[in-house]
């Protein structure tokens, strides 16, 4: 069994012993040499709080109140988790026991917008478009809840009972459904579909602990179809679990090839995790998307690929977190995630922004923004001073995320004052839901995109219908801008119906026609400038076509 067949079992393990290892080594030095004077004066302060302060004090909540403040003075990403968050926070990277709806709250109303297959929702007859009005007899309907509510109601242990009371829209009485909660995973990836003839695209979410076997059977899937070359959307994508990063690159590299090192406190602590030889895809060619939400596990991978010259990478410069947490639960189930290393591309290079200054950091991604850096490549500042060279000699650079080999701007076109009040008030997506909702019947007659959209009014007639439903929804018409937002209206209204007929794949499918990343990616693509190795002389400019230098 090769290494990355093993590595997601062992590595959590070999974390868990290290951590146990440390707290006991550090256990021992305290007790030899006694606690400092730090820590004598901090617990002389509880001390005199204890017994000495004007009114009673709950110190077990002070100090509560005081370890996320003792963390943030670290870095930016060690963390305190209170006991009450920390199921939650593990879902989302874990999977959970629950019902199995993905459901949007409108107007006090829980509208079920899909039914994941095979889940205990679906196999007692719950439907997309479904009205949740009690749950256990509790009524949530006008109840004034909100997400957080909804989620702990329908989520518990596995093989548990909930009771919920259903309005449908051809149902003059409430339909009840008992429903035994089951596993529900996590879904890291959102779509894998084919964008041109032989191009594959595989848009992941987050790095889950099933991110690896979704994403292998995505590639699967695609080269079935007929892909041979691959774009990975990586855009927005915050992290997760390192070892799945590792596995997925793993499928384009050579045998030796190296993924990422790490280095903790202890010199010896440190990895080095190399390519096994076993991947599926070594031959293809590969693109990756990123952006400024791109981060750690995001640029593990996009970082891989681009120091070994296995991809071109398109979009914008990422976020740059090279800061390795470990999760550590404590007594009362509590649990800190400690920074306890920095990892580096195979060049060599860290691409952790500098968190010196903790206000600094917080505002960077805003500070990208004021000083033109998601319009113009020429705004982003380089260290100059920390300059790698990839496997075959093209310059990267390190201290602040991963660098595109092409820039590709924020795209604004279309956007105007109506298109930003629809959206932000939310009338996109409750168009598309009601839309789906009256038309259900019809709707499911389509099995794939091209058939709903055979289905669908013309361009202009969808957006008259919508423009209609946003001023009786208190945004009035104002068509000059609404001309100027007519493609990406259209567009928007197309993808999100398709999400909630179809799925969420359904949505990347339409949206993908429009997004110039994509778009650049496959022009890229088809001209073979990802195929390996990429080389200095084949390095395109960080400016699309046609930008001039500011």
């Amino acid at each position: 069994m090769s290494q990355f067949k093993k590595i997601s079992v062992w590595v959590p393990v070999i974390a868990a012993g290290m951590f146990v290892l440390g707290f006991l080594a550090g256990d021992m030095v305290n007790r030899h040499n006694g606690p400092t004077a730090a820590q004598k004066k901090f617990q002389t302060i509880l001390n005199l709080i204890r017994n000495e302060y004007v009114d009673e004090v709950d110190l077990d909540s002070l100090i509560e109140k005081t370890i996320p403040s003792l963390l943030t003075n670290l870095d930016p990403h060690s963390a305190y988790i209170p006991a009450s968050d920390l199921q939650e926070v593990n879902d989302d990277l874990e999977g959970f026991s629950g019902v199995g709806i993905q459901f949007m709250l409108d107007n006090d109303t829980i509208k079920v917008v899909e039914v994941i297959s095979g889940g205990p929702a679906e196999k007692v007859g719950i439907m997309a478009g479904d009205r949740i009005i009690k749950v256990n007899d509790k009524n949530v309907a006008g109840a004034g809840i909100d997400d957080k509510d909804i989620r702990a109601m329908l989520r518990g242990p596995k093989d548990t009972k909930v009771t919920v009371k259903i309005k449908r829209n051809n149902s003059r009485k409430l339909l009840t459904y008992e429903i035994t909660r089951g596993d529900i995973p996590m879904n890291t990836v959102d779509a894998a579909h084919i964008v041109s003839p032989g191009i594959g695209y595989v848009r992941v979410n987050k790095f889950g602990r099933t991110t690896y076997d979704e994403f292998f059977q995505g590639l699967s899937k695609l080269r079935r179809e007929g892909a041979e070359d691959f774009i990975i959307d990586l855009r927005g994508n915050t992290g997760g679990y390192m070892e799945i990063a590792y596995m997925m690159a793993n499928e384009f590299l050579e045998p030796g090839q190296t993924i990422v090192s790490t280095k903790g406190r202890d010199f010896n602590s440190g990895t080095h995790i190399t390519a096994d030889g076993t991947g599926s895809s070594r031959e293809s060619q590969v693109v990756v998307l990123l952006d400024e939400f791109s981060a750690s596990s995001s640029e593990i991978f996009a970082g891989a690929l681009q120091d070994n010259d296995r991809a071109l990478i398109i979009g914008r410069r990422s976020f740059g977190k090279g800061l390795i947490q470990r999760q550590s639960v404590l007594p009362d189930s509590s649990a800190i995630r400690l920074t306890v290393g920095r990892y580096y591309t195979p060049s060599g290079r860290s691409i952790q922004k500098d968190y010196s200054n903790l206000s600094v950091y917080e505002h960077d991604i805003l500070d990208r923004y004021q000083r033109g850096e998601m319009f113009s490549a020429d705004s982003i500042k380089l260290n100059t001073d920390l300059k790698y060279t990839t496997l075959h000699g093209r310059t990267v650079y390190g201290g602040g995320g991963i660098m595109p080999d092409i820039f590709v701007p924020n795209d604004t076109s279309g956007i105007s004052s109506y298109y930003i009040n629809v959206a932000n008030a939310g009338l996109l997506q409750r168009y598309a839901f009601d839309y789906v909702d009256d038309n259900r019947e019809v709707l499911r007659k389509a099995s794939n995109v091209k058939e709903l959209l055979e289905l669908l009014p013309n361009d202009d007639a969808l957006l008259r219908q919508f423009v209609l439903f946003a001023s009786r929804n208190g945004i009035p018409a104002r068509w000059y801008y609404i001309n100027i937002s007519h493609d990406l209206i259209v567009n928007q209204l197309k993808a999100l119906i398709a999400r909630d007929a179809l799925g969420y794949g359904a949505y990347f499918e339409i949206s993908n026609s429009d997004d110039i990343n994509v778009r650049r990616a496959i022009d890229e693509l088809l001209k073979g400038n990802a195929a390996f190795p990429i080389m200095p002389a084949q390095q395109p400019v960080t400016k699309p076509e046609g930008e001039a230098s500011r």
